[in-house]
């Protein structure tokens, strides 16, 4: 009855589609697919790989930005869907043991109302079935938005603003650390650095796109 009165919609174009990605837009993102798996050239790295799928950019930025700040939660349905179809990114997820979103202030979820990197890891945790763990990692300041700030700035900010919780679910574990947008890589480097705090075998980054 939900679905006949309220149907799944393509949350990018709108048109009713039970998958929640019609094949105009499927198409129109496979164009934009840069798809690649690197080893990034951080000084003091602590994570392994970061996994991209777009560049950031034209059409791709503007629907990023979109989902984050436009009130627009459901897009994440649509982007996980795309994600899983890609065989080598769902082959690569077969490898984790734990998937752990970026976490987002307090303040910052009052005024958002999500969190745009806790849909996605629920929804790839749920479709591939690898726990995901929200609790682990934990925002426990509100900073100035990074995208504010420039490549030092944004180092300084992100420092001593993330804890650890429950650091013995990750031991020896491989973990799969996803955010939204790779711009400098201050956020997600500062994530696995606290991550690290509970020896896992191995921490790699998703994101949806690099700057």
């Amino acid at each position: 009855m939900i679905d006949m009165l309220f149907p799944q919609v393509c949350g990018i174009c709108g048109r009713i589609n039970k998958d929640g990605l019609c094949n105009k837009c499927k198409i129109k993102l496979e164009g934009l697919v840069e798809n690649s798996i690197i080893d990034t050239d951080l000084e003091s790295k602590y994570f392994n790989e970061l996994i991209y799928i777009f560049k950031y950019e034209g059409f791709i930025r503007n629907l990023i930005l979109d989902y984050k700040f436009h009130e627009k939660p459901y897009m994440y349905i649509s982007i996980v869907a795309f994600i899983l179809k890609n065989k080598k990114i769902f082959e690569k997820l077969q490898n984790y043991d734990e998937i752990i979103p970026v976490p987002i202030s307090k303040k910052r979820m009052k005024e958002r109302g999500y969190n745009q990197s806790l849909l996605i890891a629920k929804k790839i945790s749920k479709d591939v079935k690898i726990p995901l763990q929200a609790n682990c990692l934990v925002k426990t300041k509100n900073i100035i938005e990074q995208s504010k700030l420039n490549k030092e700035q944004r180092k300084q900010n992100i420092q001593n603003v993330y804890e650890l919780e429950n650091r013995e679910i990750l031991n020896n574990k491989q973990i799969l650390l996803i955010d939204d947008i790779y711009t400098t890589g201050s956020t997600v480097n500062e994530c696995a650095k606290i991550l690290q705090q509970g020896e896992p075998k191995k921490v790699d980054v998703l994101v949806l796109a690099k700057d």
